[in-house]
């Protein structure tokens, strides 16, 4: 088990926030290595109507709690009216591939007789991830059988001329006082295109015990196979982070045990942490992660305690 240093709430969205489109929260918090001396944070920033866009916060590398910026705009707006993401987005994974740095993305759309779709985009930037541009205006991962509702890529490797994907899959709802929230698991699937749905998948975690939902998978390289962080739900209102490991990336056992960060007594953590995010830079080993409410405060950070 990885033991963890808190450094708290690293961007405070209501306080350093700019503008109408960032009010609050900073959803599924990426770190991208912009140089050696500054930690490219992208999240998804919502606005007084809850509609997420995704920016960015700068960090300074060897002071990573120091902000150094913060983006004027979103790099990626909501989508046209009508298409997948035209009621906000949530940020998958940032990741260099042919022809650029990738953008997998979660897009949102409100329909009448369910409580919102969420299917994965996809968006290139070609100058080093200061802007971005849709590839298209429809789904890289769309409904398939057991994703009627949600297929949401968060994690992406690029390898041997193929994408590796690993995503949430949902296919109906579980209500809980009164209220339908999202059923999903965990799969994962691999292409050489990104501009089409594959068709075959792999499923690798379901949820267990009194666990509905078990979603927003992290995947790293670990030794000789993977380690992944993925954030839990139950019906007893519990959201908070596990771990898994795999020796080929697809086939998965349960460790969550591994996880090692708990929530913090007071604050803005105290009583749910999700949607973990890991970043290697100079020696050290940083994870970003939400707090309560799905990360209404922003995001925060903790760092690896090597011996």
């Amino acid at each position: 088990m990885t033991a963890w240093t808190k450094r708290g709430l690293i961007f405070d969205t209501l306080r350093q926030g700019v503008g109408g489109w960032m009010r609050h929260s900073a959803l599924t918090p990426t770190p991208w290595r912009m140089s050696d001396g500054v930690i490219r944070v992208y999240a998804s920033f919502r606005d007084d109507d809850g509609v997420g866009r995704i920016g960015f916060v700068d960090l300074d590398a060897e002071r990573p709690d120091e902000v150094l910026g913060v983006s004027a705009q979103p790099v990626l707006d909501v989508g046209r009216g009508g298409c997948f993401d035209d009621n906000g987005m949530i940020l998958g994974d940032i990741v260099e591939g042919p022809g650029g740095l990738h953008m997998f993305y979660v897009g949102f759309q409100r329909v009448a007789r369910a409580k919102f779709l969420a299917f994965s985009g996809l968006a290139l930037s070609t100058d080093g991830g200061h802007t971005f541009a849709r590839t298209q205006e429809t789904p890289v991962l769309d409904r398939g059988p057991g994703r009627s509702s949600i297929a949401a890529i968060h994690s992406a490797m690029y390898e041997d001329g193929r994408w590796r994907l690993w995503y949430a899959a949902g296919d109906g709802w579980e209500t809980i006082g009164g209220q339908p929230y999202p059923r999903y698991h965990i799969r994962y699937t691999e292409t050489e295109h990104l501009h089409g749905v594959p068709t075959r998948d792999h499923v690798c975690l379901m949820p267990q015990g009194n666990e509905y939902r078990i979603g927003r998978p992290r995947v790293y390289r670990h030794g000789q196979g993977y380690v992944m962080y993925f954030t839990r739900g139950d019906t007893r209102g519990g959201y908070f982070p596990g771990c898994a490991t795999s020796t080929d990336g697809i086939h998965w056992e349960r460790h969550d045990e591994l996880f090692g960060l708990a929530l913090s007594e007071r604050g803005w953590d105290s009583r749910t942490i999700s949607y973990p995010a890991l970043h290697e830079q100079a020696g050290r080993t940083l994870m970003f992660y939400n707090g309560n409410d799905m990360g209404v405060d922003g995001f925060g950070m903790a760092e690896a305690l090597h011996a």
